[in-house]
């Protein structure tokens, strides 16, 4: 995760998704933000994305909930280098 960016975007880079928020890494507002922008980007509630470990790193690993593993590669491989 990047804080601080002039926009809020998804990406895979390198097999890994980078998200990078507008939103400062302050009082949990960044976490925010990346859990809508990536439940935004793969088309799921962001109820559906949790956030299980890195809340004070910017790598983060998120679960998901809602959408099946096919459906997952389907939607990761339509996002943006």
């Amino acid at each position: 995760m990047k804080p601080g960016a002039r926009s809020t975007f998804v990406a895979i880079n390198h097999g890994q998704v980078t998200v990078s928020v507008t939103a400062q890494a302050r009082e949990d507002k960044a976490n925010v933000a990346c859990r809508k922008a990536l439940a935004k980007a793969l088309g799921l509630a962001p109820s559906a994305v949790k956030l299980i470990r890195g809340e004070h790193s910017r790598v983060k690993i998120f679960g998901l909930t809602g959408i099946a593993p096919a459906e997952l590669a389907v939607k990761l491989a339509r996002l943006p280098p």
